[in-house]
């Protein structure tokens, strides 16, 4: 009952807390993150570690798929060059630039060791970019690259951990074999996403006078996606953003205004507490993390995080500004690769873009599912000051960029976008 009780507590919380973020005008992930860190530190609530499954398996479905659902098709196609670049290979940049500066800086980081924390750290969190840039006036373009890219960097992260944990445990890398697994994962992704979202179409389509039962499978349908890509070694992520593009389409086209209305009222719901729990949930890991490190360590980690943190942020400007030259230069051209010119970036998009590369729950996830012993029975090296060094990029990047988000949109006299 004890444990029932907790999750009461932290669901009040993190109602209230959204409220009060609301009326003083504070990104609510950065209140929320803040009132988790202080509840973490209250000696009478028990520690609240993150389940890796959990975060996988019920979080993460229905928030890819509803963030898929609800992104303009068109936009997301006509921006797909940004997107796919961001989307995988920036991902892979600042694996490999994080891993160099981990691998210098930071005693005890092997190679393989200093890729796995580039690899959890590589990517951006579709919850912490969507959650801080809503309702900031962002333009469509800008909107859709971060959603797009948020949504579809996780599987790229997801791959490059997998073979960085591999190579701690002694598994050799081979460049090809790694690069003909990544194509089977996404493309297996894509397919499984595609067939089990027309097969939702059809199912729905024939049942749609019943509210309650085409809602229910529109609620199901993500966990059953994300498990069977999964259980068939394919990216989950990928299926589960592909279900969600392709129910958009055909929901647009065949279901009724009011069965819209009434779905769109329960995800918003179940979004928002999902969202929320997020937060509280990153917040309440730093003092169960911080009884898992030396004290002596604490202050230097905290320093490595932020170089990190630092690192990532120069990678990532450089590499948004670097695709913004080269879509000009392919408009200018024209040719087979046409651009169109809402496709073009500006230098405020670019800015704003390269700003909003927040870690999040993802990357915790992973970096807490790092297994605990090798395959030969030794712990897994360096385990605790990975996980450390995580949490803290995840809240430099959350509470420090998120914080200075507004600030920036305002300073650059971003006008709102008309609808």
């Amino acid at each position: 009952m004890e444990n029932y009780s907790i999750v009461i507590f932290i669901l009040a919380i993190m109602i209230g807390l959204s409220a009060i973020a609301d009326k003083i005008k504070l990104p609510y992930p950065v209140l929320l993150i803040v009132a988790g860190i202080t509840v973490g530190f209250i000696p009478a609530i028990p520690d609240v570690e993150l389940n890796p499954d959990i975060v996988f398996l019920i979080f993460l479905p229905p928030l890819l798929y509803d963030a898929a659902f609800n992104i303009p098709f068109r936009d997301f196609k006509a921006n797909i060059s940004t997107i796919s670049t961001l989307a995988i290979s920036l991902v892979f940049i600042t694996a490999s630039g994080i891993a160099v500066a981990a691998h210098y800086m930071i005693p005890g980081m092997t190679w393989p060791l200093s890729f796995v924390l580039g690899a959890i750290l590589s990517a951006t969190d579709a919850v912490a970019a969507i959650s801080i840039t809503k309702g900031l006036g962002l333009s469509r373009t800008t909107n859709t690259i971060l959603e797009g890219e948020s949504l579809v960097n996780d599987a790229s992260a997801l791959v490059a951990y997998r073979f960085a944990v591999a190579a701690v445990t002694g598994t050799a890398f081979v460049f090809w074999w790694a690069s003909l697994q990544f194509l089977i994962l996404m493309g297996g992704g894509l397919l499984i996403g595609f067939a089990i979202g027309w097969i939702l179409a059809f199912i729905t389509n024939r049942v749609q006078e019943n509210h309650l039962a085409t809602i229910s499978f529109m609620l199901l349908a993500p966990f059953v996606t994300y498990l069977v890509a999964e259980d068939i070694h394919v990216s989950g992520v990928i299926a589960v953003v592909t279900l969600g593009l392709t129910i958009a389409r055909f929901s647009n086209k065949v279901f009724s205004d009011h069965l819209k209305i009434q779905s769109k009222s329960i995800w918003d719901i179940i979004i928002f507490m999902l969202n929320g729990l997020i937060f509280i949930l990153i917040g309440l890991q730093l003092p169960v993390v911080l009884r898992n490190i030396s004290e002596h360590k604490v202050l230097p980690y905290i320093g490595y995080a932020f170089i990190i943190t630092v690192i990532a942020l120069l990678l990532r400007t450089s590499r948004v500004f670097f695709q913004k030259i080269n879509l000009q230069r392919a408009f200018k051209k024209g040719g087979r690769r046409k651009i169109e010119l809402t496709s073009l970036l500006n230098f405020k998009d670019s800015l704003i873009i390269s700003w909003s590369g927040m870690r999040g729950i993802v990357s915790l996830a992973i970096a807490i599912a790092l297994p605990e012993h090798l395959a030969n029975g030794k712990p897994f090296p360096e385990r605790s000051e990975i996980i450390f060094i995580s949490i803290m990029v995840v809240l430099f990047t959350v509470i420090g960029q998120g914080l200075s988000l507004p600030w920036l949109v305002k300073r650059l006299k971003i006008e709102k976008p008309d609808l």
